[in-house]
């Protein structure tokens, strides 16, 4: 009995230790400034590059110019750079920026590496609610942003309602596997009403397919202010939860025994996440594998501590699908691709090489 307790002890004693070295390892600057000018590099590429090809060099001084309220040249450079690629490239970042993020934190909270910000479900349900938009013209007087966006932000935070309602009710604890199960069934039933949807708006199958694979045309200042927004308000609650979500890689029980709520801090992280689904899929349709791939790789480069993971998350998610936009915008130029085929097309590729390698290594 005696040695069962010291046992115990012990076990929390390395625990806590475990989680006060974590604690020490937080943000080192030389990492963050080689991503942010990776970033930047990215999106002066995709600002100058697409359908026409505008010099680095001229597009970097109309950006200046542009930031700095500058006259600036005459010709329609600028009028492709400042009123069409700007937007939409930071539009672009944003959301990778925030599904990258949301997945990190979602695998740290639930400890499955299949998980990312669509565990929920809330990805299904916001797109459920553009789809009606869509198909029968549905708005949303008063908001902001009605129709297509208004509507799968209000479906977003619907389905997570229903979803939490429903895990509560069946589990107080709110456990993992509850809302794992719960979110796969919840993807599955709006899956067939999406499909039903679709077979009664045969009029529409186009412009609905090609939003439910990902979409960028026609992003706006306004989207990007939007985004920006709820990134800076959703990222900053789920970057002060990095410490409890390190807590959860040893376990919710043990997590308990040093003093975090886990139910609270389960409850605060996944409102976060579902409200940067619901935002980003307003404003760019239905985009796979960000979430997934991205925070595995750069739990390669940075470590699993999440006071690394989460900002690097941030800076990779953006590059990721920037140049999975440029791909989206090139490859058969004039014709663009559903930027949710190339993040699909390489994220796959990328997670089957990193769960190979992960199974093999000795």
């Amino acid at each position: 009995m005696r040695e069962s307790a010291n046992r115990s002890v012990n076990r929390n004693v390395n625990e806590k230790r475990n989680i006060g070295k974590l604690r020490r390892e937080g943000f080192r600057p030389p990492e963050y400034f080689a991503f942010m000018v990776v970033l930047v590099a990215c999106i002066l590429v995709c600002v100058a590059v697409g359908s026409v090809n505008i010099p680095l060099q001229e597009t970097a001084q109309i950006l200046w110019n542009h930031l700095t309220g500058q006259p600036q040249p005459e010709g329609t450079a600028v009028a492709i750079i400042v009123s069409t690629r700007l937007p939409r490239v930071f539009c672009v970042a944003l959301v990778g920026a925030a599904l990258s993020i949301g997945g990190g934190a979602m695998q740290g909270l639930l400890k499955n590496p299949l998980a990312d910000g669509t565990t929920l479900g809330v990805s299904s349900g916001a797109s459920l609610g553009a789809i009606l938009s869509i198909a029968f013209g549905i708005q949303i007087p008063g908001l902001p942003f009605a129709g297509t966006a208004g509507m799968a932000m209000v479906f977003a935070f619907g389905s997570l309602m229903i979803i939490l309602s429903l895990a509560y009710r069946l589990d107080y604890s709110l456990s993992t596997n509850t809302i794992i199960l719960l979110g796969v069934i919840f993807t599955m039933f709006i899956s067939s009403i999406v499909a039903l949807i679709t077979t009664f708006a045969a009029e529409r199958v186009h412009s609905i397919t090609f939003w439910l694979m990902g979409s960028f045309a026609g992003a706006t200042y306004g989207n990007a202010i939007m985004l920006a927004v709820v990134l800076v308000i959703c990222g900053a609650i789920i970057l002060l939860r990095a410490q409890e979500l390190n807590a959860f890689a040893i376990g919710e029980e043990n997590a308990r025994h040093i003093g975090v709520d886990v139910r609270r801090v389960k409850m605060i992280v996944m409102i976060a996440v579902s409200a940067l689904i619901g935002v980003c899929v307003s404003v760019s349709g239905t985009i796979g594998f960000v979430g997934l791939v991205i925070p595995h790789m750069l739990r390669l480069i940075v470590g699993p501590n999440h006071k690394r993971l989460l900002p690097s998350t941030l800076f990779g998610g953006a590059i990721f699908l920037l140049l999975a936009d440029l791909a989206s915008r090139t490859i058969f130029s004039p014709r663009e691709l559903p930027i949710g085929v190339v993040t699909s097309f390489v994220g796959a590729i990328v997670f089957l090489s990193i769960f190979y390698r992960a199974r093999v290594k000795p």
